[in-house]
This record gives C-alpha cells, structure tokens and sequence, in this order.
C-alpha cells in the first residue's frame, strides 16, 4: 500500500487534498484526522506538518509526500522533485526596515531572523557576505526586527502585506522561488522500491500530471465553415491534432481542441473573424496526453 504524506494546514493543504480529490482519491472528512486510508485505491495519506514532510520521506517511511520546494530544499533530507503541482507559488526574500536604505551587501556583520536558516546561509555564502548570526525562528519572523532581535529577516513573500504592517521593505532578489512539489526519496542501490510500490507511485504520479495538465487547458469546441478549416487548425492545432467531425450542414465542420487556458480568449476572437460559430469553452477536469505525456511543457500557438 503506498504511503503519501500531505500538508496538515496552511497554503498549501486545501489546495492538496482538493488536487487529491480530482485525481479520485479519497480524503479526510474531519480536518482533525491525522490520516486516511483510501482502501479502493490502496493508499493511505499522512497529514503532517509541512515542513516536517520532506523528513519522513527522505527516512523512508512515506514513499512520497507534496510540500514547498522551498521546504524541502530547507529539510536537507534526500528527496527529489518529481513533479510541480502548479499551486502555492511563493518568494523568499530579505526584508529590512522601510527607513534603512540598505543593499544586500549592507547584511554583511548584521544580524538576520528566519525559518529557512539553511537556506539563507548557503545563499549569503554565495553572494559572499557575512552576517554576524543568523537567528532560526518557528514563526512570526517579521515581529523579530520590532523587537530588537535582528536586524533584518528572511522569509515567504506573498501579497507584502505583513511586512508593510511591521514596516519592513524587501530587498534584493529573491532567494528562492518555490511552489507545492511531489517529492520521493533519492534512489539508493540498497534500499530500492519494490515492483509492486512502483507500479503504485507510477500510477499516483500520473493522476496527478493529469490534473496539473488538465489545469492549464480548456476544451474549445466549435462549428467552422470547410473552407476555413485549415486557417482555424492554424488557431487551434491542439496536442496532436484538432478532432473534426462533419455536421449535417453541408459544407460545416465540428472541431474540437485542448487550448491553453491564457489563450483561449484570443483563439475564440481569432476563430469568430474566420466565420466559426457555437464557440463553447469546457473545464477538463483531467486528461492523458499524447502517448502517456502529460508534462505541462507542450506550447498550443494561436
């Protein structure tokens, strides 16, 4: 039975158990639950402590686990990345007091508070700057400044909306970019999977690729006149190809294509100057690709 841990709470776990969900998996009825077992599926979910889940996986005792990359790059534990999810997009970054008008470079002898201590080291050491002590807090890293702990802090960037309320200012590029990541443990040759857990994460992986894929596409279905078909195909070439279908109008067309959502209002602009009619946009709630591959990566040019 695979074994796969997901976020207790925070940004990311809602977002989870909701693409756990469309993968047709069950989830916890009672947010208090500390795990759930899917019986029809065979797979049993962990909800643990964000960072806390690149850890367990990384011993070995969850086969698999969604959490931040930022988090598990902070873990150090040997897992990787297997697949971007497509939610919980954040920054890590430094701020410092609004009326400082300082640079990186001015952190050198300062003393700096985070939650990501093992990443804000290894990204001073390479910018070359030396603090005088990096402080690990659990939380409420930005009230660390007010309270004459630090001189500055590192840590998640959304909105800014915090930091403007403890007058702090970013600065710097981010340190890291991070979003919701399915991990596993790094391959080991003595301590390998067995057949039977492969098949099962090979399966889990690709449900989820086809809900990632199936989010950044709508189906676009439309009547087109024959004679603008291949104009319209143009438009709308879909993964492979568009599926075309004739109407009992002679001289007409049904098509139906995978459009990238961004796109999609622009193809439905481009396709009503060709003349197309009854163009209709449908949510996929998910999908396979072309030969299995469901990467997120193809590009549909309209």
């Amino acid at each position: 039975m695979l074994r796969v841990a997901l976020p207790n709470k925070g940004t990311l776990a809602e977002p989870a158990s909701t693409m756990m969900r469309e993968a047709g998996y069950r989830q916890r009825s009672d947010s208090r639950d500390l795990s759930a077992l899917d019986e029809e599926n065979q797979i049993e979910f962990f909800y643990l402590r964000p960072k806390d889940i690149a850890i367990y996986v990384g011993n070995g005792d969850l086969h698999m686990g969604v959490t931040g990359h930022d988090l598990m790059d902070e873990s150090g534990s040997p897992v990787r990345q297997m697949l971007k999810l497509g939610f919980g997009y954040s920054k890590f970054r430094f701020a410092v007091p609004e009326e400082k008008d300082w640079k990186l470079e001015d952190l050198d002898g300062k003393k700096i508070a985070t939650s990501y201590p093992r990443l804000v080291r290894a990204h001073l050491a390479g910018k070359r700057i030396q603090v005088k002590e990096i402080v690990k807090l659990d939380g409420a890293v930005e009230i660390s400044v007010q309270l004459g702990l630090a001189d500055a802090i590192a840590d998640v960037v959304s909105s800014g909306r915090t930091l403007r309320q403890h007058n702090l200012k970013v600065i710097g590029e981010p340190i890291a970019e991070s979003e919701a990541t399915l991990i596993e443990r790094e391959p080991r040759h003595d301590r390998k999977d067995s057949l039977e857990v492969k098949a099962e994460k090979s399966i889990f992986l690709e449900r989820l690729r086809g809900v990632v894929y199936a989010r950044q596409y709508l189906m676009l279905d439309y009547d087109c006149p024959e004679s603008q078909l291949p104009a319209a195909e143009k438009v709308t070439p879909g993964l492979q190809s568009p599926t075309v279908s004739p109407l009992r109008r002679q001289g007409w067309v049904a098509v139906r294509a995978m459009v990238r959502s961004n796109q999609v209002n622009l193809a439905m602009d481009r396709l009503a100057a060709l003349g197309c009619t009854a163009i209709l946009t449908s949510v996929i709630r998910s999908c396979r690709a072309v030969d299995g591959r469901t990467g997120g990566n193809e590009e549909v040019a309209v």
